[in-house]
């Protein structure tokens, strides 16, 4: 009986040692599983970060080359209207030079009418003194059309200008179908 009581004993301390064994083999199993899930979790979200950052870097490029374009668009615009204003001022100041000579000119044209009128009968005197008074309202009227000829001029450089930088805005929020105003 008691070789029957030993070998029930190692009997058990067998099963018991086999069940630990297996225990501990599901044991190590569940943790490979495991780390294979963690890995593949960690990989999905090294892709999808890898995802993100190839996206948020093909959008910074695609922002810069419209901040770029925008940059260039306004520069060129700006020299363009410099370019214009600076044409426009050398016209004006033609212009108001020739206005200038004809206003000097006036008092020498003037005492030529006086003289011709005082050879004359008195209705010559009155009709020189309407042609000198004409004469200098002439000379007026064109320093005033020179000046509002400048001012027109550069106002229409300035409104196209104006239209244009509104198309270079449109063009860099990517809308090129809905222009301002109409090219040149």
């Amino acid at each position: 009986m008691t070789l029957g009581v030993y070998t029930n004993t190692w009997r058990v301390y067998a099963y018991a040692l086999v069940g630990l064994a297996l225990f501990a083999s599901g044991w190590v199993v569940n943790g490979w599983q495991a780390g294979k899930t963690i890995a593949e979790l960690r990989a999905e979200k090294a892709q999808g970060t890898a995802t993100r950052a190839e996206a948020a870097r093909t959008d910074e490029a695609n922002t810069a080359k419209l901040e770029s374009k925008h940059a260039q668009d306004t520069i060129y615009n700006a020299d363009r209207l410099a370019n214009l204003k600076t044409g426009i001022d050398v016209d004006e100041r033609a212009e108001l030079a020739r206005a200038e000579r004809l206003h000097r000119d006036t008092d020498s044209r003037s005492a030529t009418y006086r003289a011709q009128a005082q050879a004359d009968a008195a209705a010559r005197s009155d009709l020189a003194d309407k042609a000198a008074a004409l004469d200098r309202q002439l000379a007026e009227g064109l320093g005033v059309v020179a000046s509002l000829g400048g001012d027109l001029k550069r106002r229409d450089a300035e409104v196209a200008a104006l239209c244009d930088q509104v198309n270079i805005e449109r063009r860099l929020s990517g809308d090129d179908s809905d222009q301002a105003c109409s090219q040149k």
